[in-house]
């Protein structure tokens, strides 16, 4: 299936997605599957359905793809948070992102957490983004604090942080393993450890 159908931004206003969307999503999908040392513009152009030629139209370096992977993961949460914000009570939110996560196991156990992986991979260097891919990272810790604020803890960011680090442990340990029993497992200990505090 070719990244180019996933597009965010052309599934919400009902339009074919752009060359640059397509782009940007297909470098999200490949740069998961292969990482980015290993990825290269042609696989992301294939995936995309867009000649290699035109990619430099785009986008005039590797960087300048990897930078739009980011900000396509950035989309893909703020729509899941607004999904997730239709809900009526924390617990609730809280425990459809699990959901999710835990629907996703198998694509985990082949690749690992698409932005967790990421991150990883760019903390390694030190082109600014490591910062970028953080900022991401945050929004969902934000977001998760927010939730366990509303449910009255004091002591929401440190739940946050928990929850956000159990989900990338299990991710990795998921994908090292190949196990996505392990993640189904976590997931139903997690949504216990929701109700818990609530």
């Amino acid at each position: 299936m070719k990244a180019a159908k996933d597009s965010k931004a052309a599934k919400s206003t009902g339009r074919a997605p752009s060359k640059r969307e397509r782009l940007a999503a297909a470098a999200a999908q490949v740069l998961h599957e292969k990482g980015v040392e290993q990825t290269t513009l042609a696989d992301i152009a294939r995936v995309a359905d867009v000649p290699v030629g035109n990619v430099y139209y785009y986008f005039k370096t590797k960087n300048e793809l990897v930078e739009a992977a980011i900000q396509a993961h950035g989309a893909g949460l703020e729509e899941l948070i607004g999904q997730l914000d239709a809900l009526p009570a924390p617990q609730e939110r809280l425990k459809a992102l699990l959901a999710g996560w835990v629907g996703q196991r198998e694509l985990t156990a082949r690749y690992g957490c698409p932005t967790g992986s990421l991150a990883s991979e760019l903390d390694k260097r030190a082109d600014g983004l490591d910062v970028a891919v953080a900022e991401v990272m945050r929004r969902l810790i934000d977001w998760v604090e927010a939730q366990f604020a509303e449910l009255g803890r004091e002591d929401s960011r440190e739940l946050a942080v928990a929850l956000v680090a159990a989900y990338q442990g299990i991710s990795l340990l998921t994908n090292t393993l190949r196990d996505p029993g392990l993640m189904l497992a976590e997931g139903d200990r997690l949504e216990r450890w929701i109700d818990s505090l609530g």
